[in-house]
C-alpha cells in the first residue's frame, strides 16, 4: 500500500442559499438549488422551512429546472 503526506487543497467555498427548518431542535437544512418546490417542507419533521445563507463548497446542479 502507498499512503501519501501530501496535503490535500481545501475545496473552494462559497455563501450558498440554503433552506432551514424552522422547528427547534431539527438540524435539517437543503441547498436552494437542489430543492424541488418553492416553498419546501422538512424532510423529517414536516415543518416549514426558511431561506438562509452557509458557507460551502461549490457543488453544481445539472438539474436547475427541478422547482414547481
Amino acid at each position: 500500500m502507498y499512503f501519501s503526506k501530501r496535503t490535500m487543497e481545501p475545496a473552494p467555498q462559497e455563501e450558498t442559499p440554503v433552506w432551514t427548518c424552522s422547528k427547534e431542535g431539527c438540524n435539517s437544512w437543503m441547498r436552494d438549488n437542489f430543492a424541488f418546490e418553492e416553498q419546501p417542507y422538512c424532510p423529517l419533521c414536516s415543518s416549514v422551512m426558511v431561506q438562509n445563507t452557509k458557507m460551502l463548497p461549490v457543488l453544481v446542479n445539472h438539474f436547475t429546472n427541478a422547482k414547481k
